[in-house]
């Protein structure tokens, strides 16, 4: 059986994780955190989560694993057949994942930890996000999916980075940047929670998040 290693915290682990359940698949759960012991270097070569153990080893990064299990287990498909269409789904993960995800990021530890970052990082990240978020608005779509009609791996990755990138920049700027470029994430965010798999992952990530909260009270 597969078995995804991370923790519900962690974005790029629920990613993977909505697509198991999108794709019906059993799978188990161990709770992994980043580190560089040589164990779990073995696993994940950069020490990072979430990885896939597989039948034939691990997998880490999770895209690739993402593309693995749409391979592997092409129904219900995540990427458009047409060649094209596919394309422009790829381009807008990639949009999200590096333009976007990866630059918010810089802040997340005054966002959502309680630290602070300088005034280098908050301007030259403020600088990057609001011209990538320009950017990423000329291709998505959002009609009703952010490729267009069809539901695909890109509503995955965009419908779990794009919250967490609004609640960081209104934590950290004073103001959504998405929601400031007309991009109503929590309107297309209530559409993918009618899905069973968006609904499955946020309860247990709130249920993970809640018995994390009450070790940290005991």
């Amino acid at each position: 059986m597969l078995k995804l290693y991370g923790f519900p915290i962690s974005n790029y682990y629920n990613k993977v994780k909505v697509v198991l359940f999108e794709k019906g698949l059993p799978f188990e759960e161990a709770e992994s955190i980043p580190c560089q012991e040589e164990w779990m270097l073995q696993s994940s070569p950069l020490g990072k989560v979430p990885y896939l153990q597989t039948e034939n080893g691990f997998l880490s990064e999770s895209q690739v694993i993402c593309d693995f299990l749409e391979a592997t287990h092409p129904s219900p498909a995540l990427f458009s057949k047409d060649p094209w269409q596919q394309a422009k789904e790829r381009e807008l993960i990639t949009m999200t994942e590096l333009h976007l995800e990866l630059v918010v990021r810089e802040v997340y530890t005054q966002a959502f930890f309680g630290g602070t970052v300088s005034d280098g990082t908050r301007n030259r990240t403020e600088k990057l996000l609001r011209r990538n978020i320009v950017a990423f608005k000329r291709l998505a779509k959002f009609a009703p999916y952010v490729a267009g009609e069809t539901f695909s791996m890109a509503d995955i990755v965009a419908g779990i980075h794009l919250p967490i990138l609004g609640m960081a920049t209104q934590a950290v700027y004073g103001e959504d940047f998405l929601q400031a470029e007309g991009i109503d994430w929590k309107a297309y965010g209530k559409r993918l929670a009618e899905r069973e798999s968006f609904q499955r992952m946020r309860a247990e990530q709130k249920a993970y998040q809640q018995a994390q909260q009450a070790k940290k009270a005991g």
